[in-house]
């Protein structure tokens, strides 16, 4: 089956085999760059991430892709769409803001302050003002603390970013791979090998 291409290969010797792995190496890099730029620019750790469950249907379905930005001191609003990351947990989740609430983190340490702050302290906020959020998944009968790990509200360091686009069921692919695991690992194999032994 592939006796014509171990033959070329041969002819082409062990330098043609470097300069087609450096070629592979160049592709990947490239596209490293380019995701970490797209996070740089729209200012989020992933700028697009896939709907793995159907707590938001109808609104976005399992294998959804999303694009994401989360510009410096925005705003959420109730109703806006977020993907949020707890610490210590491995999987960004899609999810609405059900309600939104300021705080004021006081600088100084009175009796009435240190209530507040015993209140809020599992967020660890530095004084200052603060937006603190509440979310809920469409599809969820119930609001998301039970998700926050402890935690009472997200605040801004928690939200990955704020959905502004979508394109339906193009992240099924991302999903194949993760739930079978030796297919992703026959796709980059085959295109290890590809890269290889191709002849240009």
């Amino acid at each position: 089956m592939f006796s014509d291409e171990l033959k070329a290969f041969r002819r082409l010797g062990f330098r043609h085999f470097l300069l087609q792995i450096l070629n592979f190496a160049s592709v990947i890099a490239s596209g490293l760059m380019l995701w970490k730029g797209l996070g740089l620019i729209l200012n989020t750790e992933s700028p697009i991430v896939v709907v793995l469950s159907g707590s938001m249907e109808p609104a976005f379905y399992r294998g959804d892709l999303l694009f994401l930005t989360n510009p410096p001191g925005q705003r959420y609003h109730t109703g806006d769409i977020t993907v949020y990351k707890i610490p210590g947990a491995e999987i960004p989740i899609v999810h609405r803001v059900l309600e939104t609430r300021n705080v004021f983190m006081p600088f100084d340490n009175s009796t009435e302050n240190r209530a507040i702050n015993k209140r809020l302290a599992k967020l660890k906020l530095p004084p200052g003002e603060h937006q603190l959020m509440l979310t809920k998944g469409d599809n969820n009968h119930v609001d998301d603390i039970d998700l926050y790990q402890g935690l009472e509200w997200l605040n801004q360091r928690h939200i990955v970013g704020k959905v502004r686009g979508f394109l339906p069921y193009i992240g099924y692919v991302t999903i194949a791979m993760n739930d079978f695991p030796q297919l992703k690992y026959a796709l980059l194999g085959g295109l290890g090998l590809l890269a290889v032994i191709q002849r240009e």
